[in-house]
């Protein structure tokens, strides 16, 4: 049986710098408000993805998508299970989703805004959030499109413990390169050596960072930019020439009401090298040479994945700072239910 209600999370009011508490607020609506049109299905919400890029999502401004209206579902992708479906509709009763169904426990979704999904051998439904997922996507063309890597190359990767660092730093190894990571604890960088294979992991919070930084890296060839900040301003003075350098966040500044520019941006000139911004979806029509790839690796166990999942739509907004204190370890997720059982009453 369906439930009588249902529960999302708004965005309330737009932080100025951190999030806080009040910045969202969990609302209770009736299951019956809910209705399926033609082209449309009912989707019960499993998982929920948090990423970075919610910061800006949530702040006024022109981007590369509108922002999030106060008062509108907080905006995400995730994943779900098919309860019920309209007129005309592509899907059936039981198919595992994946859309932007947002902070909520159900949701009414166009047919052309999902995607069926199937996991490949070696591979959860879970992975869809991550290394099969956007953050997948956003490693392999960040990398390989705008990094241009190259077999005896020397990579760069911060924020390389989280979903989409972690990626870079496995499909780097991959295609032959030095791979450094930098992360924030002496437990990631003993995972992305152990684990992940890089050649060296380099933990930003130590006071002999920059100097085991040059140590360690000597010139670089590419940097894969997570993070912004004084870490891209030492980036860029230890560039090869003709090295690469991916933009694809800086959230050590997404809190800042006013983030400092760059200073060390003319190393570029003297080098001959790039910095290039880059917005995942531009690569929509090839993801699946993304996914082929990444989910051979799965299934030969070349490539690995880590999850922090917190239980709980309603600790949504809680988890969702963790991003930018470093608390989480490998993608972070929100378990919104568990999978429905498709019986004859539904």
């Amino acid at each position: 049986m369906f439930p009588s209600t249902f529960n999302q999370i708004v965005l309330r009011e737009r932080p100025v710098a951190d999030i806080l508490p009040d910045t969202f607020e969990s609302k209770t609506k009736a299951f019956d408000e809910l209705h399926v049109g033609k082209n449309q299905a009912l989707v019960q919400v499993t998982y929920i993805s948090l990423d970075p890029a919610m910061r800006g999502w949530i702040r006024e401004g022109r981007s590369y998508v509108p922002p999030v209206k106060i008062g509108e579902v907080m905006r995400s992708g995730g994943l779900g299970i098919v309860v019920s479906v309209g007129e005309g509709s592509k899907f059936q009763k039981g198919d595992l989703v994946y859309g932007r169904f947002g902070w909520t426990e159900y949701a009414v979704a166009d047919d052309k805004s999902m995607e069926k999904i199937s996991p490949p051998s070696g591979s959860t439904s879970l992975d869809f959030l991550n290394t099969l997922g956007m953050p997948g996507m956003t490693a392999y063309f960040g990398l390989h499109d705008v990094g241009q890597i190259k077999a005896g190359e020397t990579l760069v990767v911060s924020g390389a413990a989280g979903a989409v660092g972690a990626l870079v730093c496995q499909l780097g190894k991959r295609a032959g390169a030095r791979v450094i990571g930098i992360a924030g604890t002496a437990d990631k960088c003993a995972w992305l050596e152990a684990d992940l294979g890089v050649d060296k992991a380099l933990n930003y919070k130590s006071p002999t960072f920059r100097e085991d930084f040059v140590k360690a890296v000597g010139y670089l060839d590419v940097y894969f930019d997570n993070v912004g900040g004084e870490i891209l301003e030492l980036a860029l003075s230890r560039l090869n020439q003709n090295a690469r350098i991916a933009l694809c966040g800086g959230i050590s500044s997404y809190n800042d009401p006013q983030p400092k520019g760059l200073k060390g941006y003319m190393t570029l000139i003297a080098q001959r090298a790039k910095m290039q911004g880059f917005i995942v979806f531009d690569y929509a029509e090839q993801y699946p040479v993304a996914i082929k790839e990444i989910a051979a690796g799965l299934a030969d166990g070349s490539i690995k994945s880590k999850f922090h999942i917190v239980e709980g739509l309603q600790n949504a907004p809680s988890a969702l700072p963790m991003l930018f204190s470093g608390a989480n370890v490998g993608k972070l997720v929100v378990k919104v239910s568990d999978e429905p059982s498709m019986s004859p009453k539904l």
